[in-house]
């Protein structure tokens, strides 16, 4: 593939290099992790409030001692201060997790065929001829190898080899590089022709990893961490099934939906815009599969489905106001980003706009996420 010299209009070498890795969808990695710790927040005031008015109700009925409640009911009533550091620390992992997947993206697509002098999307550094193959996957290489160490770091957190964190590990590596693909550096071990986006699979691993595995990692590993200093996870039973059942991973888990929706839509919005020069570099997104009106279909599904995502949120236990055991309607302040959802849906409507001109809708969706995220973070942790 040759490269497009353009050295009079090539930006400054920092510029290029944030061309590159896309800083600015960075938003997809750290809005997940923001809502997780939002949900710990409001688990542990729920289960405070709760456990304080049975306790009274108790104390109350009974003259003799209160009966004490089971250890995993009680083990995690008060936030422990490694909240905000596992928080922090799984947010930097999933940035370099994104930063490397991008880094990769601009080479892999440009050594494919993807991105030629015909692309309608924002320019990338490698086809351009800004930078190099070798130095967007060397940049790839390095922010990859940095989240794996971090990952590694996390799961020692755990105070054991954690199966759950060893996968989320090992997979979102692989699949950062197996996302786009190339001979760089899965030729090595013969899986060179892999791809997750060229082979249609590109929305299911966003919604995966963007989504859910971003939104629950955080859960589980406080669960671990705070039931080990309980010392709980030795009981009977209390295995990673145990942990996977527990009441905080499993409202993380229906809390990552619309969060895992809205991610889906960046990337449905990427692939409607390059979905003609796609064609002819056989990347077999959806949108090329199914044709336009599937990929407007899907976008439009996805973003109204994460705000009725907001009705049975409202309901859920931990979600609701104790006091009363009612809907929290605080879980309805997402809807305040209607105004911009609808600027999105009217772009990728059936009437919509096409190629280039949906360049700026790639941002918007992104920022409709973060603003969505952010609200939902507010009616959980300040209402």
């Amino acid at each position: 593939m040759t490269q497009i010299k353009h050295p009079e209009s090539r930006p400054s070498t920092l510029k290029v290099w944030i061309l590159a890795a896309r800083p600015h969808t960075l938003t997809a990695s750290v809005a997940p992790v923001l809502v997780s710790w939002a949900v710990i927040k409001r688990y542990c005031n729920h289960e405070q409030q709760y456990y304080h008015q049975q306790h009274h109700q108790r104390t109350s009925s009974y003259s003799n001692n209160t009966p004490a409640g089971d250890p995993d009911d009680t083990a995690l009533l008060s936030c422990d201060p490694q909240l905000n550091f596992l928080s922090i620390l799984f947010a930097i992992f999933a940035c370099l997790i994104q930063l490397g997947t991008n880094l990769h993206n601009d080479y892999a697509d440009f050594v494919k065929g993807a991105d030629t002098d015909k692309r309608v999307g924002h320019s990338r550094a490698t086809q351009r001829g800004w930078l190099s193959p070798f130095q967007t996957a060397a940049g790839s290489t390095g922010c990859l190898a940095l989240a794996f160490l971090l990952g590694l770091f996390l799961t020692h957190m755990t105070g054991r080899m954690d199966p759950f964190m060893i996968f989320v590990t090992v997979s979102s590596v692989f699949n950062a590089f197996c996302y786009t693909g190339g001979e760089y550096p899965l030729g090595y071990i013969g899986l060179g022709h892999w791809s997750i986006g060229y082979s249609g699979l590109g929305d299911l691993f966003v919604f995966l990893y963007f989504g859910l595995v971003a939104t629950v990692t955080v859960p589980y590993m406080y669960i671990v961490v705070r039931m080990r200093e309980e010392e709980v996870v030795h009981d009977e039973g209390f295995g990673i099934l145990g942990i996977f059942r527990h009441e905080l991973f499993v409202t993380s888990l229906i809390v990552a939906l619309p969060i895992g929706f809205m991610a889906t839509g960046i990337i449905v919005v990427n692939n409607l815009r390059d979905r003609l020069t796609d064609i002819h570099a056989g990347k077999n997104t959806l949108a090329v599969r199914f044709g336009e009106r599937f990929a407007r279909i899907e976008y439009m599904s996805l973003i109204i489905g994460s705000y009725l995502m907001l009705i049975p949120l409202s309901k859920w236990k931990i979600m609701r106001v104790v006091a009363t055991d009612k809907m929290n309607y605080a879980m309805f302040l997402p809807l305040l980003s209607l105004p911009k959802a609808l600027v999105e849906l009217k772009a990728m409507g059936f009437q919509g706009k096409d190629g280039a001109a949906l360049n700026v809708h790639v941002g918007g969706t992104a920022k409709l996420q973060l603003i969505y995220c952010v609200l939902l973070v507010f009616g959980l942790v300040v209402l």
